[in-house]
Parts: structure tokens; C-alpha cells; sequence
């Protein structure tokens, strides 16, 4: 392998001092309460570490657990209360939900200075005309891995590969707004290996194992590998083939250890975010 790792743990230790500071200078901690409805391993295990991680950092949190069958109005019964709960700065709802819950609704229900996901329409309104917002965490953690690498994107052609409100879509107006040229492609795009080939960055969000060939990768490009894919054996994959891609790129994120960390350290710098501008700290 030749490429350089991008690795998203060590940079959340790193952040970390940084955001003890900030919630230190806070007069009351920051309060994060995180729900999960119904009991998806693997739901669990990111509610688990995003419970770790906020205790660690010294917030008070709460979390939610309700059953799989928990109806539309409960559900939202609950983010009324959180709405309204002096000691909470940001809510976030584990994805996926059940099928009876309507996630949007769920989602747009949440106060947007509250919405420490990044995913209520006012935030991503925000972010799409370039004013102050919380962003999604993933592609904001993406944009710190990139920043930390020193890697340039002023005028280099980067390639978004998926097109989610979760990832692509922010991915794609964050790195515009960094001044690349961004193709954004999907699932339907038409000679994907094509766009591949030309691009000096590739953000892989589409939730398919090796759907993008090693080979494809311009030599020297920086790959984001935002995929995780849990295989018939166990093991967990990402969007991209990472051995050939790896022996190719320039930079390259692990799977796992790439981006997931980063995307729970941008949940907690959000949740300080929210706690500053509520408590009349804002940045």
C-alpha cells in the first residue's frame, strides 16, 4: 500500500482536548439526548458510543430507549418534551427507524437549534446558501479529515458518490463551498468508472461493498470511504475496493476507523455548538 491513511480515531483524540475546553467555559454542561427506537444491533452500538463519548467529554445525556412498536405520536410526544427541556441542546434520532414511524416527520419535528444531526430543513437551507449552520456530522467530518491531511481543494475535481440528504447532498455543497469543482453522482450514474478516473477526490457514500473498483482510482487522488458494509462473513467492507485503491491513491480513510469516529466527534462538537448559542456563547 502506498497510500497515506487518513485515520479518523487519532483525529478525535486530537479534537478532544479542544472540546473539554469549550464545554469547561460553559455555565451549565452541554445536554445531549440521543433515541432509539425498537433494538437494531447495530443502531445499538452507535447509540452506545455516541453514550460513551458524551460522557467522556463531561455533557448530560440522555438515553432513550423505546419499543420497535412505538406509534408515530409518541414518538413525537417525546421530542416535544426535549424541545421544550431547559437541560437539552441537541436531539438525535438513531436511524433507521421502524417502518410505521415516518422519519421526517419525526426529524422535522425536532427544533433546528436543536438538531445536532444536521438533517432539519432549516440547517440544510442554511448550509446551502453558505450561512451559519449545524452540519451533517459525516460530511463535516469528512471536511476535518481533509483539512487535518493538509490536502488541497481549491479548484481540484471531486467526485460525491451518492446523493443522500444524510451525505451526499451536504458532501457536495460543503466541498463547492471550499472552492472544488464537484460532480455528483448515484447509483444510476451512467460510466461511473469514467468520472472516477478524473477525479483528484472521491467521496464513496452509496452503501454498496466495492462498488468502486481500485483500479478506477486516479493515481494519487484522496479517497473517503463513507461506506460500511457488514459482508456474509462478518467482516465489514466500505464503498470502495480499499486494496487496489490503496496501492493507488495519494490518501485513502480505513474501513472501519476512517470516517465513523469522526462522525461522532462532529455529534459532540455540534452538541457543544448548540449548547454556546444557547446559553449566549455563540461562535
Amino acid at each position: 500500500m502506498s497510500a497515506r491513511l487518513l485515520d479518523g480515531r487519532d483525529l478525535a483524540r486530537r479534537l478532544a482536548p479542544a472540546l473539554r475546553t469549550r464545554v469547561a467555559a460553559l455555565p451549565r454542561p452541554p445536554g445531549l439526548a440521543v433515541v432509539l427506537v425498537g433494538e437494531d444491533p447495530a443502531s445499538a452500538v452507535y447509540v452506545e458510543r455516541k453514550h460513551e463519548r458524551a460522557e467522556r467529554l463531561g455533557f448530560h445525556q440522555a438515553t432513550i430507549r423505546l419499543p420497535v412498536d412505538t406509534p408515530q405520536g409518541a414518538l413525537e410526544a417525546l421530542i416535544d418534551e426535549l424541545n421544550v427541556d431547559p437541560r437539552i441542546d441537541g436531539v438525535l434520532v438513531q436511524l433507521p427507524l421502524p417502518s410505521q414511524i415516518d422519519a421526517g416527520a419525526v426529524l422535522g419535528r425536532i427544533l433546528p437549534e436543536k438538531d445536532v444531526d444536521g438533517f432539519h430543513v432549516v440547517n440544510t437551507g442554511r448550509l446551502s446558501q453558505g450561512l451559519a449552520a449545524l452540519v451533517p456530522c459525516t460530511p463535516l467530518g469528512v471536511m476535518r479529515l481533509i483539512a487535518d491531511a493538509g490536502l488541497p481543494l481549491a479548484g481540484c475535481d471531486a467526485l460525491v458518490v451518492g446523493r443522500s440528504n444524510i451525505v451526499g447532498r451536504p458532501m457536495a455543497m460543503l466541498l463547492e463551498q471550499a472552492h472544488a469543482t464537484v460532480t455528483l453522482a448515484h447509483s444510476r450514474t451512467r460510466n461511473l468508472e469514467d468520472h472516477v478516473r478524473r477525479a483528484d477526490l472521491v467521496v464513496a457514500a452509496v452503501g454498496r461493498p466495492d462498488h468502486i473498483r481500485g483500479a478506477w482510482i486516479k493515481p494519487g487522488a484522496v479517497v473517503i470511504d463513507v461506506g460500511i458494509n457488514r459482508l456474509a462473513d462478518g467482516s465489514l467492507v466500505g464503498d470502495v475496493e480499499f486494496g487496489p485503491a490503496a496501492a493507488r491513491a495519494g490518501a485513502i480513510t480505513p474501513v472501519p476507523g476512517g470516517v465513523g469516529p469522526m462522525t461522532i466527534a462532529m455529534l459532540m462538537e455540534n452538541t457543544v455548538t448548540a449548547a454556546e448559542r444557547r446559553q449566549g456563547l455563540a461562535r
